[in-house]
């Protein structure tokens, strides 16, 4: 297997694991659920036949995916991770596109469950999984593209420290049209301490106030 994978990671009630055959029915309906909420933020290929959200996310979608995942995690390019909460399937982070050499590089996508957003869930995952990175699977930078108009998943990446580095004009195919997306990045060298330390230093700091 390649470094750092399979892993499990906890933070208190936050977890994330690989994805399992049994996740099928889980993924489905959360997915299904929350059409609303992910529908505007999910790329897709531009020639790809037009399909129904719920289509796109039954369970024999899921085994597809599933097989893919386990694919490209096994080669070194992908980590896919099923995050959970209180043990129950709560979205998904996966750092795709790992380049190694004198690069060392990922970037990062997520999703969560509408229905458990504002409890600092995908926060605390992504520090988790830049710790991850910067650890046991040796990467040296993590980025994330996120569309401009996407105040959540900004909101995410800037509570963490990820630094704006600049504007990918027409770069991902999301909602019938090739969007915008801002980049953010974090090395190993932002984070001496680890991101997760970070995050909770800063959430305790605002309990407190």
């Amino acid at each position: 297997m390649s470094p750092g994978w399979p892993a499990r990671l906890e933070h208190g009630p936050v977890g994330l694991r690989p994805f399992r055959v049994r996740d099928a029915t889980a993924w489905s309906d959360v997915r299904i659920r929350n059409e609303a909420w992910l529908a505007p933020w999910e790329g897709r290929p531009e020639s790809q036949p037009y399909a129904t959200w719920a289509e796109r996310h039954s369970t024999a979608v899921f085994a597809a995916m599933l097989r893919s995942m386990r694919k490209e995690a096994r080669a070194g390019r992908s980590l896919p991770f099923a995050i959970t909460y209180d043990g129950r399937l709560a979205g998904q982070l996966t750092c795709n596109g790992v380049v190694r050499g004198a690069f060392d590089n990922a970037y990062v996508g997520y999703w969560v469950d509408g229905a458990l957003a504002g409890r600092g869930i995908l926060p605390t995952a992504l520090a988790m999984v830049v710790d991850h990175c910067f650890g046991a699977v040796g990467l040296h930078r993590v980025e994330a593209n996120v569309r401009p108009e996407n105040a959540a998943s900004r909101r995410v990446v800037e509570k963490l420290g990820f630094r704006e580095e600049g504007l990918h004009q027409r770069y991902l195919y999301i909602d019938g049209g090739w969007r915008d997306h801002i980049s953010y990045a974090v090395t190993r060298e932002d984070v001496p301490d680890g991101m997760l330390r970070r995050w909770d230093e800063t959430r305790n700091r605002s309990t407190h106030r």
